[in-house]
């Protein structure tokens, strides 16, 4: 299941005007993670699954923002790469717990989103289980996080009221409806530089996802 990982040098386009995403897109080069500004919702899917080495493993978060962009189903149904989503499903999670464990931490590419990413090139992520968190911050080969134009956030701190404030909300109406239980902020996770090229950003400039 694991691939020889070989993902482009990733560029991104100058922007012609001084917006949100094309200060944040700046801002998040200089700290080291790659960025993608898409011309599109559209051209954010393309430009993730082109991103995507033949034979990878890929994990996806449970995202509204992939779900609506529709990379969730297109991992889903490839057969050039191998969907972790879609192992564990197949496995016991009471007998096979511990190899479940591994094979969600240590993907070769961890696919997710985001609650908020500030102009000064910071990311903020939330989770419940936290099972999304340990592959970002270090288990996955390698980490791409595709965000909304909507997530743009002056600064941390009203990155912070975002989630507290936006994305929770919606989130735990989606979880009670998806699992009959509500959603928790238990862990957090601020990415203040990119791991020298290991997460790509993939900007979207609409709003998209919570």
């Amino acid at each position: 299941m694991t691939a020889t990982l070989s993902i482009p040098a990733v560029t991104a386009r100058t922007p012609t005007t001084s917006t949100p995403i094309s200060i944040t897109a700046e801002a998040l080069r200089a700290r080291g993670f790659g960025v993608i500004v898409a011309d599109s919702p559209d051209g954010a899917r393309r430009a993730v699954l082109d991103l995507l080495p033949d034979g990878a493993a890929v994990n996806t978060g449970a995202s509204a923002t992939l779900t609506a962009l529709g990379i969730t189903d297109a991992i889903q149904d490839t057969e050039r790469l191998t969907a972790v989503r879609s192992i564990v499903g197949t496995m016991d999670r009471v007998t096979q717990a511990d190899e479940i464990r591994r094979v969600v931490a240590t993907p070769d590419v961890m696919l997710a989103s985001a609650a908020a990413v500030t102009e000064d090139g910071r990311v903020l992520l939330a989770s419940g289980s936290g099972s999304q968190i340990g592959p970002i911050a270090s288990g996955a080969g390698r980490v791409i996080l595709v965000i909304g134009a909507q997530k743009v956030a002056p600064d941390l701190e009203a990155a912070f009221d975002r989630l507290r404030e936006t994305v929770f909300p919606l989130e735990n109406a989606r979880a009670i409806v998806a699992y009959g239980v509500g959603a928790s902020i238990n862990q957090t996770l601020v990415l203040h530089a990119g791991g020298r090229g290991r997460i790509t950003v993939v900007l979207v400039p609409k709003a998209v996802g919570f």
